[in-house]
Formats: structure tokens, C-alpha cells, sequence
């Protein structure tokens, strides 16, 4: 996941709004968004490299998904794959402080990451590069390959863009996102940050949609969350090319979140 945009309390019917892209090497083989057979309340996408998912959501209401920090000066070659901090938390009943707090005790065997989780009346980031757990208040935030709401130009533009979108306070559509989210225009090099990547890969990861030969978007996520608990899930999965896509909708009620609500406060 390498863009992460979340509004809560932001909009006249629903608490909560997600929309993220997943940029990812092409050849890494993963599986579309599902309701998983070994966990039937938790409905994600699945890497079918390392068996982790990079967003996800439960029939109770957990939710958490996870961006790169990108840092390639100091990547661990032998690390464990980020996806299973995701689905540890997505199949536990922990509460995300306690969770998240139980992982920064062994935070920087992990290449850099951003995990959001929580559920959906609650949610925390952290970071193992950043300065602590914060529980995230009502806002709009926009996370990619740094710290929370950094302004490369794309979080400053995806940020913009998903805030206009919501501001119109109509009935809001999975498709709306999608478009917002397939924005491939590349900022000025004189804006691009400098993460030691190199001037070409900073131009490659700028935008919005990423593509390259190699590398980019692989799919789109939407989730949707009204104030009576319904979930409104829509991914759109790209096949080779940007005008090529799968959709998977999923609608469910979710069960009684009550006991997990109270204990994260």
C-alpha cells in the first residue's frame, strides 16, 4: 500500500471513508480482495508471497491497513514481511494501542512502515520511524511513503482532491474514488522529495497511479462505512494495464463492535 487516504466523521452518512492504492512489483503474485476461507469474518486481499494482506477489514469492524517508509539507505535484506503486522492485528482481539504498542518493542526489525489500525469508531497509526502511537482524531488525513500527512506532492494533491470530493456532500460512489485515485500526472522534479531512491524512481512514484515497466499500481481500494454499521467494500484490481481492471464489491452489516469500541478508548 503506498497511498493511504482516510476521512472520519467528514461526510453527512458516512463515520468512515478509506480510499488507497496498492503499488507493488508486478511479478509478486497476490490474490484479489476476499472473504478468506481459514478467516471467514476477514474480508482483504492476500500477497501470496509472504501470506500477509496490506488492507483489511472484519465483520466486527477491525480495520488496518500499511504503507512503506520508503528508506532504501537502510533496508534489511532478511526482514519480515510488513503485510503480517496487518493480518496479526486483523485476526486478534487486541486493542490497536495495545497491539501497537506490543510490535514497537521489535519495531526496527521491520524495514520502515506506517500501520493504521483500529477499528472503524477508532483508529491509530504508527510508524517505526516516527515519534509514538497516535490515535487519530475526526480529519482527513493522507499517508504515503513517509510519515503521516507529509506534503509530498502527491499526499498534498491526493489530500485536495479527496477533500473536494467530500465537501460536495452528495450520495458518495466507489467510481468517484476510483478516479480520484487515477490521477497519473507528475509533479515538477524541483518538488519531488529526496528519499535517496534516485532522481528517475522519484519521478516514477510520484503520482497518484504509479506505472512503469516494472512497477506500480496494482489495485484500488474503497471502503465505505455509514452511520447504521453497513460496509460498502469496492476494489478495483488493474490486469497489465491502467484501463484494464477487475471489480469486487462486497456490502455487509457489522456485528456488534461495542466491547471493541470501549477498548480502545
Amino acid at each position: 500500500m503506498c497511498l493511504l487516504l482516510i476521512a472520519l466523521e467528514q461526510h453527512p452518512t458516512y463515520k468512515l471513508i478509506l480510499a488507497a492504492n496498492r503499488d507493488e512489483y508486478y511479478d509478486r503474485p497476490t490474490a484479489a480482495a476476499r472473504f478468506w476461507e481459514n478467516h471467514r469474518d476477514l474480508l482483504a486481499g492476500r500477497d501470496l508471497k509472504a501470506g500477509g494482506t496490506w488492507l483489511g477489514i472484519t465483520r466486527s469492524g477491525r480495520l488496518a491497513a500499511i504503507t512503506n517508509f520508503r528508506d532504501p539507505a537502510h533496508t534489511i535484506e532478511q526482514a519480515p514481511s510488513r503485510g503480517g503486522l496487518v493480518l496479526n492485528f486483523l485476526k486478534s482481539r487486541q486493542s490497536a494501542a495495545r497491539y501497537l504498542d506490543g510490535i514497537r518493542q521489535n519495531a526496527r526489525q521491520y524495514n520502515g512502515f506506517n500501520l493504521v489500525a483500529g477499528t472503524v469508531d477508532a483508529l491509530f497509526w504508527y510508524s517505526n520511524r516516527g515519534p509514538g502511537i497516535r490515535r487519530l482524531s475526526k480529519g482527513i488525513y493522507a499517508l504515503s511513503n513517509h510519515l503521516l500527512d507529509t506534503p509530498w506532492p502527491k499526499v498534498v494533491n491526493a489530500k485536495q482532491k479527496f477533500s473536494a470530493l467530500l465537501a460536495r456532500g452528495e450520495a458518495l460512489q466507489p467510481d468517484a474514488c476510483f478516479a480520484m485515485l487515477s490521477d497519473r500526472r507528475r509533479p515538477p522534479d524541483e518538488s519531488l522529495p529526496h528519499t535517496g531512491a534516485g532522481l528517475e524512481w522519484e519521478r516514477i512514484l510520484s503520482p497518484i497511479f504509479i506505472s512503469s515497466p516494472l512497477y506500480g499500481t496494482r489495485s484500488s481500494t474503497v471502503i465505505l462505512v455509514d452511520r447504521r454499521g453497513r460496509v460498502l467494500f469496492a476494489e478495483r484490481t488493474y490486469t497489465g494495464r491502467p484501463d484494464r481492471f477487475q471489480d469486487v464489491t462486497r456490502r455487509f452489516a457489522l456485528e456488534n463492535t461495542a466491547p471493541l469500541c470501549a477498548a480502545e478508548r
